[in-house]
């Protein structure tokens, strides 16, 4: 999902829906709960892609 982000320079907004609900039917996972599922899963997945933008922009 790394390339199906939506993103400006410096920070991640979310993850493309469609394409993540696509990934879930070519794998063979129930549409519906993972509709169900996704938005949690974005949250947790924004929060650590920023942190580690941000780690990278800070440095050693």
């Amino acid at each position: 999902m790394i390339g199906q982000v939506r993103a400006v320079p410096g920070a991640i907004l979310g993850l493309d829906m469609t394409a993540a609900l696509a990934c879930a039917e070519a794998l063979g996972l129930p549409t519906l709960v993972c509709a169900d599922l996704l938005p949690a899963v974005e949250a947790g997945m924004v929060r650590g892609l920023n942190a580690h933008l941000k780690a990278e922009q800070d440095g050693p």
